[in-house]
């Protein structure tokens, strides 16, 4: 996998703005890229000036929502004999979508958006909803609002990091559980305040 990862640290050096798109888009259709690789290498770049940090956010957030649909589409099809017949050859565990199929059958489509901020379950949570065949512009609506807090947070701690943006990838599933444990704290600031 160290090969892959270089392979995809190098796109997005050379190709910016679509390698993160078609990264996240790969990420989200179930292919274990490690967002906090993608991000943390864009937030870097960011820090040099190589690229602006709006646009980065926005080609995560596209890419992720391609990638998600793809899953949701092969879930809603497929079923999930799909991913027991093909999961093997695009490195897509029956540990890591029971996992996801767990959150969802325990908080429905309201998992699309929280697991977003979760290690492992938010790569492959589309599968269940699409298993479910939850509302398709539902499923559109949650995933966009889950995966803007998560995209802004890791691009920024990327950039933050600067020189040493690799920690995120060294401790990502770490980081991971910091942003959602933070997003999810501003969440219940946002909402107290407002009551």
């Amino acid at each position: 996998m160290e090969e892959i990862f270089q392979i995809v640290i190098d796109l997005i050096e050379i190709w910016g703005y679509p390698a993160i798109l078609i990264g996240m888009a790969l990420e989200s259709a179930n292919i274990p890229i490690p967002s906090e690789l993608i991000f943390g290498f864009a937030g870097y770049l960011v820090f040099l000036g190589r690229l602006d940090f709006n646009s980065a956010v926005i080609a995560g957030v596209v890419g992720g929502l391609l990638g998600s649909v793809l899953s949701y589409l092969a879930g809603y099809y497929g079923g999930p004999g799909f991913v027991l017949k093909y999961g093997r050859y695009i490195f897509l565990s029956e540990k890591h979508v029971n996992s996801a199929q767990r959150w969802f059958d325990q908080y429905g489509l309201t998992a699309v958006f929280f697991a977003r901020l979760l290690p492992v379950v938010r790569t492959f949570i589309s599968l269940p909803a699409g298993f479910a065949k939850v509302n398709f512009l539902q499923f559109i609506l949650y995933t966009i609002l889950g995966s803007v807090p998560w995209t802004i947070a890791l691009i920024y701690i990327g950039m933050l990091l600067g020189e040493n943006w690799h920690i995120m990838q060294n401790v990502g599933h770490e980081i991971s559980l910091v942003v959602a444990g933070g997003l999810f704290i501003l969440a219940i600031y946002y909402i107290i305040g407002k009551g």
